[in-house]
């Protein structure tokens, strides 16, 4: 089949503005731990409503300090989700805790509040949330559960940027939270995350470990702790000032990007667009779709790609990652609900530049293959 269109899976929106600032980076002898970068943390804080920000190479980076510099460790138990990118949780096994996982609410697939409570044990030392896909979690009723426990709470909000439920910023709320700026984001750094966090000695810590060690006034080759190399240029920092200036703009056209798919795919049988709850402000990471069980799920995705469009399954489920089966033993029915979700959902296109004829030879090749690839 030789495709009609070729329609990738995402694009960053980078324009004259954030190449003028990144060659200005470059003219300076300033290309590491500089203005650029503390302007950028500031800006990321700003947007959680938090004290501090810290820039670092990735949101695995961020999530990773924030799980060190909160001590947990050997023998401690994170309640997490089993549906988000694999480094949620990879973080919890860099330090030898555990990831207790919970099921996941079949509408809005972030975690299922309900069941936290039922999996606290003498262990357990934090929640671990993940907004995902860009959609904000109930964090203040999370809030509730971790202060009624004594639990550290983390946001990973390292898909949904800018987002907010009642009004609460993602990342707000908990002990500490993530974002992340890889180019299929919402705003991008081209590799980069920020730890955001009201704590001064989070804040403190956070800034020597992401620099070997280093403590805030030690000589250069002095380091107060084990660390990481874990810092972000000021090529980076850069476009990511640019870029985060233009959030509300970007978000804007991602938020209308969605509303003309879900528009479109109204008529289309067996396609389920996503369902956001009505007390979130949505920040569109991607636009992942459902098809109906009686659809091949992979076989429909083949159909796709052969015809030029972009898409990929959101997520696998983690806890039927290989090396997490091996380390805990875990199978195939233990997640229900995340299992069912992840073996039939897709990402389609999303981007803030696509076009409206991009988008109606999405969904004309969508609906062509929910037809070819039924069981």
């Amino acid at each position: 089949m030789i495709a009609r269109k070729t329609v990738p899976l995402a694009r960053p929106d980078v324009g004259e503005e954030e190449i003028d600032a990144v060659v200005s980076v470059l003219r300076t002898p300033i290309l590491s731990i500089g203005p650029k970068i503390e302007e950028f943390e500031e800006r990321c804080a700003a947007v959680a409503g938090r004290r501090y920000g810290v820039a670092v190479n990735s949101g695995t980076s961020a999530l990773h300090l924030i799980v060190r510099g909160l001590g947990i460790g050997q023998g401690d138990e994170v309640i997490t989700t089993p549906f988000s990118f694999v480094a949620s949780s990879n973080v919890l096994l860099y330090e030898r805790a555990k990831p207790v996982f919970v099921d996941i609410d079949p509408l809005t697939y972030n975690i299922d509040i309900d069941w936290i409570e039922a999996a606290i044990t003498s262990r357990t030392k934090a929640i671990l949330v993940v907004d995902v896909f860009g959609q904000a979690v109930n964090m203040l009723r999370l809030a509730e559960i971790a202060k009624r426990y004594d639990l550290l709470l983390i946001e990973d909000s390292c898909e949904a940027i800018g987002g907010a439920y009642d009004g609460v910023p993602c990342g707000h709320l908990g002990d500490a939270g993530a974002f992340a700026f890889y180019p299929n984001k919402q705003i991008t750094t081209g590799e980069g995350g920020v730890l955001v966090t009201d704590s001064a000695d989070l804040y403190r810590m956070a800034r020597s470990l992401r620099n070997q060690g280093r403590g805030e006034a030690s000589e250069w080759l002095a380091h107060d702790r084990l660390g990481y190399n874990y810092r972000l240029s000021e090529i980076n920092a850069v476009l990511g000032v640019e870029q985060i200036k233009r959030l509300d703009e970007i978000l804007a056209k991602r938020s209308e990007v969605a509303r003309k798919y879900t528009e479109r795919l109204q008529d289309i049988p067996l396609v389920t667009p996503p369902r956001i709850d009505p007390r979130v402000r949505m920040s569109w990471f991607v636009y992942v779709v459902r098809v109906d069980e009686t659809v091949d799920r992979d076989k429909l995705m083949v159909f796709l790609r052969e015809r030029g469009v972009g898409c990929r399954p959101y997520f696998s489920p983690i806890h039927l990652q290989p090396f997490y089966r091996q380390m805990f033993g875990y199978r195939e029915g233990d997640f229900p609900i995340t299992e069912d979700v992840a073996k039939s959902t897709i990402a389609l296109p999303f981007f803030n530049r696509i076009t409206d004829e991009e988008i109606d030879y999405v969904c004309e090749m969508l609906r062509e293959g929910i037809v070819a690839c039924r069981k």
